[in-house]
């Protein structure tokens, strides 16, 4: 039309734009318009546009025509088969240089057509199409409802597609993969771990081949595409591309290394460790030497980082020695692992010491460490995986941690008081933080030591001086607070529950090792009252026993020391604890079938059996605290009688034979039983009629015999 090419005749772009877009909106049939936007689609791939003038072509034409085209069938003769998708594309595009067109719901009902143009054939005449639909992926993906849309529409298998394949490309598909993952990996693993287990497998192949630098970009690659969950050991193909790259790492770390390229290798099998911890290194000599050869490297990289004035001034040298204090932590484990050991003795005694000098360099480094630094999460990265070595190494550098425990429980109380803004470095933990209940909760890294150290003179003298009771009273209340959160039952096993069981067992050292501070520090009668109430509630839950345990004796120990606290003076919260301490003690052995012979054997209660090698001891230290109890509670055997555990017990000890039950039970049981025939006559009384001094006799409990005997 003569109209449409005066407005290309003459003038400038913009204005030449501006009349085409006049033209565009006066338009009298389809012809006018098409021609029209041809010019308009012309200047937007010209790129020649500001950011105005794209905003005027939207104004002036909107989604109606780019839907229109999108959705239009034959072209105008003489022209490529796709012209119609190609413009409304190109519009498309333009439109998403706008961030807020770019999260538009008329945008986003989009992306199932640009995904079926990305793993559509690729011609040459289609490649401006998949330019710009690349463009609108990214402009996508950049605004906050994008990254959601893209993974529920299926962009996430598109991309895939179409990096495998090699399409056109795909170096810009692998990109927005990367930008996906770091945003929403699980729910990316969760909709299309066939898809990304094709990339990981195409990327491990090219890092197994590879022969130049390009095998330490794919090393900086590789971590995204490596998911926590689901684990790669549980797949054929996660397992095939676990192999390659072991082999690739180890022809690589076998090598002479630039700094630069040892780093992202260190970084890639620290991800590995996290994600399959060392199931993807094989068993063998081939193995066995890898590893050492890891945990050694980490190690050497810690000290020479560490023990440098200005250790971390070198970009990146953070995210390296957090993705070696991973490595560490892995060797800590083999070191200490007895069944089907990756490692020999000789090199797990040379990776021990080779350690002992990382964690020199550690303990060195965390006592420079200034106040205002703290909230650093490189900062307790350090002190996490020292809390690693300090829970299974109790030996070596003794000195050295002594000296650095004032500042343990202080940095430990600051981010429990305070809460921690920080956020935790790239690499993930060996340990999930679900359901600690705090953003950077050091205490549960330093528990493990802390209960060894508590056991100890000098280090135990130094925690209470330090305050460390009290923190540790606080965070046990907070910690059961988040356990008991979840209305109407408690949360499964958590490191919230480790971290009571710990704490527990640093409580037990003291009551033990400090009765003294039991007794003067009021933070132990809060914990009394809690203790008192916490078993009722506890007990009943299934899965829960470990913990019961803990409870239990803690409760039943510290109760001897604080017999004349007013919260155990015969409250309801008293009899209740005890109630539930005598059920727990009463029901863990019962009477069974014994393969050996016709009669019936004591055992160890089936609901009690998966769990006894963690709860036998206590349960044990919970019958002698018991028996200590007795005579300081003079309602505590009434409670005992009215339970009817006297008689269970004699039932017992009648029915089975005598050689199925082990001294330390017998023992056990004989220490309640003689305190309750000395302190209560109707105890005595029950005993002797359910024949107590015949099988007193017949088990050998000579001192429950002469109680018996004794008017």
């Amino acid at each position: 039309p003569t109209h449409l090419a005066m407005a290309s005749g003459s003038g400038d772009g913009n204005s030449t734009l501006k009349r085409c877009l006049a033209v565009l909106r006066d338009a009298r049939n389809d012809s006018e318009q098409f021609a029209a936007l041809l010019l308009v689609t012309k200047a937007v791939r010209a790129g020649e546009l500001d950011a105005k003038t794209r905003r005027q072509i939207f104004d002036a034409i909107g989604f109606t025509f780019p839907n229109r085209l999108l959705t239009s069938g034959q072209p105008p003769a003489g022209c490529p088969e796709h012209t119609f998708r190609a413009l409304g594309l190109t519009l498309l595009a333009c439109f998403c240089t706008d961030p807020e067109l770019a999260g538009h719901s008329q945008i986003l009902n989009k992306i199932p057509t640009f995904n079926d143009i990305l793993v559509s054939p690729c011609n040459p005449d289609s490649t401006p199409m998949i330019d710009d639909v690349y463009q609108c992926l990214s402009a996508v993906m950049a605004t906050t409802r994008g990254p959601r849309e893209l993974v529920t529409k299926g962009t996430v298998s598109a991309l895939c597609q179409a990096y495998v394949n090699g399409s056109y490309g795909s170096d810009r598909a692998l990109t927005l993969l990367l930008g996906l993952l770091a945003i929403a990996e699980a729910k990316c693993w969760q909709r299309d771990a066939p898809c990304l287990l094709a990339v990981l497998s195409k990327l491990s192949d090219d890092f197994l081949e590879a022969e130049d630098m390009t095998k330490f970009e794919l090393c900086e690659v590789l971590p995204h595409f490596i998911p926590l969950s689901p684990p790669l050991t549980q797949d054929s193909q996660g397992c095939e591309c676990l192999h390659k790259l072991y082999t690739g790492l180890a022809n690589i770390l076998g090598s002479k290394l630039s700094q630069s390229q040892q780093d992202p290798a260190l970084k890639l099998a620290a991800c590995l460790v996290q994600a399959c911890g060392s199931e993807w290194i094989p068993a063998g000599s081939a193995g066995s030497k890898f590893l050492a050869l890891l945990v050694n490297l980490a190690c050497v990289e810690v000290r020479l980082t560490l023990e440098e004035p200005d250790p971390l001034e070198v970009e990146g040298k953070r995210e390296v020695v957090t993705a070696c204090y991973v490595l560490i932590e892995m060797g800590i484990q083999e070191c200490l692992r007895e069944e089907k050991p990756l490692l020999e003795e000789v090199q797990k005694m040379q990776l021990m010491r080779i350690m002992e000098e990382a964690f020199g360099a550690v303990i060195f480094y965390l006592r420079q460490v200034k106040q205002e630094e703290l909230q650093d999460p490189f900062i307790f990265a350090s002190v996490r995986i020292l809390g690693a070595w300090m829970a299974e190494e109790t030996s070596s550098l003794k000195q050295e941690i002594c000296e650095l425990l004032p500042f343990l429980v202080h940095y430990a109380k600051k981010l429990f008081k305070e809460g921690s803004p920080a956020v935790s470095l790239s690499q993930p933990e060996l340990v999930s933080t679900e359901g600690s209940g705090l953003p950077q909760d050091a205490l549960r890294f330093l528990l493990p030591g802390f209960c060894h150290l508590t056991a100890e003179d000098r280090p135990r003298d130094i925690l209470i001086s330090e305050g460390a009771p009290e923190l540790l009273c606080e965070y046990f209340f907070h910690q059961w607070e988040v356990l008991t959160s979840k209305p109407g039952s408690l949360t499964p096993l958590t490191s919230t529950e480790m971290s009571l069981h710990t704490a527990c067992g640093i409580f037990l050292n003291l009551v033990v090792t400090a009765p003294d501070l039991i007794r003067r520090d009021k933070t132990f009668s809060s914990l009394m009252d809690m203790l008192l109430k916490s078993l009722p509630l506890l007990l009943p839950q299934k899965d829960h026993l470990v913990l019961a345990a803990n409870i239990a004796t803690l409760g039943l120990m510290m109760a001897r020391i604080l017999a004349s606290s007013s919260v155990l003076q015969g409250t309801h919260s008293a009899k209740e604890f005890f109630r539930a301490a005598i059920r727990f003690l009463s029901q863990a052995h019962t009477a069974q079938a014994d393969p050996g012979s016709d009669g019936l054997a004591a055992a160890v209660s089936p609901a009690y059996a998966s769990a006894w090698a963690d709860v036998r001891e206590l349960w044990f230290l919970g019958m002698q605290a018991l028996a200590s109890c007795v005579p300081l509670f003079p309602w505590l055997p009434p409670a005992i009688l009215q339970a009817r555990w006297l008689e269970d017990l004699s039932d017992l000890l009648t029915r089975v034979t005598p050689v199925s039950v082990d001294f330390e039970l017998i023992a056990a049981f004989q220490g309640v039983l003689v305190e309750l025939a000395r302190a209560s006559k109707p105890c005595r009384d029950v005993i002797l009629s359910h024949h107590g001094r015949e099988w007193a006799n017949l088990y050998g409990m000579a001192a429950l015999e002469q109680c018996l005997s004794e008017q």
